[in-house]
């Protein structure tokens, strides 16, 4: 296992703390997977679709023996397991498990872009990003995640959630 990916989870139906341990647990379960870090959990108001419940969000850093295109099918079968359930793009759902990023890889493909498209301009994934990986660098702007975070034009509320309530 000498790969290093950062895994974006978020979730705002039914139990969305559970909802977010419970993905996790699912990773770390594995064998293949090991978590290394994990941010704060955040209360996040939703980006892009606006009209539903806010989140609950967290960004997790894992080593993985698997190759980005396994990760992905292993994450997606993991949310199939918490029932995912999504009718509209950004909509409402029960967990959603998104790599950030893998390695330094820079992958454009019909499945899956590394790193994550939306990355930049999601201040739900920049604060927990930058809590775990202030220095990590972006292998396409060339800029850390503080620096990205610095410049970032979100004005959605992202409120870190007191460590006792996780």
């Amino acid at each position: 296992m000498d790969n290093i990916s950062y895994i974006g989870i978020g979730s705002n139906q039914g139990d969305p703390l559970t909802n977010c341990t419970v993905a996790i647990e699912h990773i770390c379960a594995s064998g293949h997977s090991r978590l290394l870090d994990q941010s704060s959990f955040y209360h996040t108001e939703p980006w892009g679709y606006r009209d539903q419940d806010d989140f609950i969000n967290l960004v997790i850093k894992i080593e993985t023996s698997l190759s980005p295109l396994d990760l992905l099918s292993f994450l997606q079968g993991v949310e199939r397991k918490l029932a995912k359930k999504q009718d509209i793009p950004w909509g409402p759902r029960t967990i959603d498990l998104d790599i950030l990023f893998y390695n330094n890889d820079i992958l454009e493909s019909s499945q899956l872009t590394i790193p994550h498209s939306f990355v930049c301009q999601r201040g739900f994934v920049l604060h927990p990003l930058e809590e775990i990986a202030p220095h990590l660098t972006h292998p396409v702007y060339n800029q850390t995640i503080s620096q990205l975070l610095d410049s970032l034009d979100d004005d959605n509320q992202v409120i870190k959630l007191p460590k006792e309530r996780t």
